[in-house]
C-alpha cells in the first residue's frame, strides 16, 4: 500500500514549522510520517530530517513537500533528489502538485521552480553581504578608549637606553 511521507524545513531556529506541518496534514500526510529539519538551510544536503524522509519512502510512496525551496535551494540538488526518487519509484508532490519527470511540461516546471529557489538564496546572500558592509561602515570603535592622547600617539617612540 502506498503512503505519503512529508518533509518540512525552516532555516532559522526562531521560525516555526507549524504552517508547513498544517499544509502537509491538509495534503493527507499522517503526523507520524512527517519529518522535520529546524534551523538548517536548504543549501546543506546533510539534514537529518531529509535523510529520514528519504529513507522512509518506498516504491509507490509519495514524498510530499510544501514547496520546492524547502527540499532544495539549488538546481543540481533539486534535480538530484527528484531523479533519485524517480529511480526508486517514489513520486514527488510539491504543495499538492505531483511532479512527473516523464512529462516534459512537468520536468520543465520543476526546473523553473528549482531555478527560482536558487535565485532566491542568491538574493538572500547578496542582501546579507550588503547589510554587513553597511553595518561595518557605521560601526564606531567600541570598548575601552585608548589612554594616550593624540599628541602621545603621534610622538616618536623613545629609543632604548644604552647598555640594555
Amino acid at each position: 500500500m502506498s503512503e505519503r511521507v512529508g518533509y518540512a524545513r525552516c532555516g532559522l531556529d526562531k521560525k516555526d514549522l507549524t504552517a508547513q506541518r498544517e499544509i502537509l496534514l491538509s495534503l493527507h500526510v499522517r503526523g507520524d510520517r512527517i519529518y522535520l529539519d529546524h534551523g538548517l538551510t536548504g543549501t546543506n544536503r546533510d539534514r537529518p530530517g531529509l535523510a529520514q524522509a528519504l529513507a522512509a519512502v518506498r516504491v509507490g510512496d509519495t514524498l510530499v513537500v510544501p514547496k520546492l525551496d524547502r527540499l532544495a535551494r539549488s538546481v543540481p540538488d533539486a534535480r538530484d533528489i527528484g531523479d533519485s526518487l524517480t529511480a526508486r519509484g517514489v513520486k514527488l508532490s510539491l504543495g499538492g502538485t505531483l511532479y512527473d519527470p516523464a512529462d516534459s511540461m512537468g520536468r520543465t516546471f520543476f526546473d523553473i521552480l528549482a531555478t527560482f529557489a536558487e535565485f532566491e538564496v542568491d538574493l538572500l546572500r547578496m542582501r546579507a553581504r550588503e547589510g554587513m558592509a553597511v553595518a561595518g561602515a557605521k560601526v564606531e570603535l567600541e570598548g575601552k578608549q585608548p589612554k594616550l592622547t593624540e599628541r602621545h600617539q603621534s610622538a616618536p617612540a623613545p629609543s632604548p637606553a644604552v647598555g640594555q
